[in-house]
């Protein structure tokens, strides 16, 4: 899932409000005509490419229904903001794509669509979708905010010959390694990693994957935050490390904040590793050859610490939701169908390089190859969901700003001990505990 910034305050305000203000009333509304509103998150390598690969799939879609969709492609650092804007206004669309770790936090605001039986039985059933992907819907217990769309994992993907000429010949597997490898490759004007430190959900990512490996709980069973426990502070620390510490890291990278940077720094080999989801069609759309392109899970510590878990990724990937109130809902569900059929599955996951959500798609070679077969593992096996709290949001708000905040100081030089991390996340637990 490809994540983005909004102000703790926006979320605040709007998160609380009520759900009777939600909905869809907007041109998608009011519309009586069979003519949807559709919000698709930034995916490829630009809002333009988006629109390039989207729109003739819904124009194949009004050819077989007479349904139009009228598009509308948003960059991940606003899409929240509008949609929860959305849920106060009411000038939303009918469908739209969101990142399932919102799922639990749109849910609470009682916008959204839920997806019980009867209307998963519309799209097909609940049993065509992976396991992992329906997970990533919202609350346990509670019908769905929305449905699977496109699945995803983190994997660290790094440049055959990048790591060739610096006679590494396997990718690490380690944390150590990983540093180590990092040093080899750094020299000149070459770095040995590229991180999206300046994009604050991107961070909490890192943060929740990298916590859970060290045994952290972000949060307990009572909803209470624990950022600021050692072992996430160790997680938080390690990362900020590659560019505080061990120097892996290019300090320029602090204000990175658009995916494609990195992905074109790993393609020109300005970069030689980039932890990220599954995005290989990206690589290849910035001009990479997929054969220089190696991929593997994200490493672990080492030594394992105790109470660690074998996690490499979250359960990554976009759902999509429909408004509670638009006035075609069948129309929008007809629209979610076709979006989730296997053919669809197939050409969009293709494009995008990220994985289908329902079983029937993988029939196709494209999701037979060596890396696609990484991301398949590691999210069938070894990813953890973000949690599914309804401050989930706040926590990616507030823990990937502050992370922000410190990998701005490390690029200026300022020291990243453990108290300085401890106080950044006993701030967070401060402002999410104020919040609950």
């Amino acid at each position: 899932m490809r994540i983005r910034k909004i102000t703790p305050g926006v979320v605040l305000a709007l998160l609380a409000a009520s759900a009777a203000g939600c909905g869809s009333s907007g041109k998608a509304g009011q519309a009586t005509s069979q003519t949807l509103t559709y919000w698709a998150s930034n995916q490829g390598t630009s809002l333009d490419n988006d629109r390039q690969v989207l729109q003739p799939e819904l124009d194949k879609f009004t050819r077989q229904t007479g349904i139009k969709v009228k598009l509308q492609v948003i960059g991940w650092p606003d899409l929240l903001n509008r949609i929860l804007a959305a849920t106060t206004s009411g000038q939303g669309p009918d469908v739209l794509n969101i990142g399932n770790t919102w799922s639990a936090s749109l849910q609470s605001t009682g916008a959204l669509l839920p997806f019980d039986d009867a209307t998963l039985a519309k799209i097909g059933g609940k049993g065509r979708f992976l396991g992992p992907s329906l997970a990533a819907t919202g609350a346990a217990g509670k019908a769905p905010a929305g449905v699977p769309l496109y699945g995803q994992a983190y994997a660290l993907y790094y440049n055959k010959k990048m790591f060739a000429a610096a006679g590494i010949d396997h990718p690490p597997a380690t944390w150590p390694e990983l540093v180590a490898d990092g040093k080899k490759l750094t020299h000149g004007g070459q770095w040995g990693l590229t991180l999206q430190a300046g994009q604050v959900t991107e961070n909490a990512h890192h943060a929740a994957i990298l916590g859970a490996q060290q045994g952290a709980q972000l949060f307990d069973s009572a909803g209470k935050p624990h950022l600021s426990s050692p072992q996430e502070v160790a997680a938080i620390k390690q990362y900020v490390d590659l560019m505080a510490v061990d120097k892996i890291v290019n300090p320029s990278d602090a204000e990175y904040t658009d995916t494609s940077t990195s992905l074109k720094d790993v393609a020109t080999g300005k970069a030689a590793m980039f932890m990220n989801q599954a995005s290989q069609g990206s690589f290849k759309l910035v001009g990479m050859k997929l054969d220089d392109l190696g991929v593997t899970p994200i490493p672990f510590p080492a030594p394992v610490p105790a109470g660690g878990r074998h996690v490499n990724s979250f359960v990554a990937g976009i759902n999509l939701s429909v408004f509670k109130n638009t006035k075609n809902r069948d129309a929008a569900l007809k629209f979610v169908k076709f979006m989730d059929s296997a053919d669809e599955q197939k050409i969009l996951n293709k494009t995008y390089g990220s994985l289908p959500v329902v079983s029937d798609a993988y029939s196709d070679p494209a999701f037979q190859t060596p890396a696609t077969k990484v991301f398949q593992q590691v999210l069938a096996t070894s990813a953890e969901p973000l949690p599914e709290v309804p401050q989930e949001s706040q926590f990616e708000t507030l823990v990937g700003g502050a992370m922000k905040t410190m990998f701005a100081d490390a690029a200026n030089g300022k020291p990243i001990t453990d108290e300085y991390v401890r106080a950044k996340l006993d701030q967070v637990d401060q402002q999410l505990a104020a919040s609950g």
